[in-house]
């Protein structure tokens, strides 16, 4: 479908279910052999890291609970309560 179809809607890409992928849920480690964490970040990471890819930060789990503790759950921000 092309991106001027799904203005308002939901894509939810199914291809990215298989093997080969590497799409994981958020605070998922990664299966290497240093694992680090899928992490949720700030708006202002994202716009550092459009300016300068090589920037953006791999997170530890030791990282992930410092900043959890410092900002909070950043993927909060995502999630809707279902009533």
């Amino acid at each position: 479908m092309t991106k001027s179809r799904r203005r308002g809607k939901v894509f939810l890409d199914w291809s990215q279910n298989a093997g080969s992928k590497t799409t994981v849920a958020p605070y998922s480690l990664r299966g290497t052999a240093r694992p680090q964490v899928a992490t949720p970040i700030g708006w202002d990471e994202v716009e550092a890291g459009a300016e300068d890819p090589l920037g953006l930060e791999q997170f530890s789990m030791a990282q992930v609970l410092e900043r959890v503790e410092t900002y909070g759950d950043l993927f909060r921000l995502t999630r809707r309560r279902i009533a």
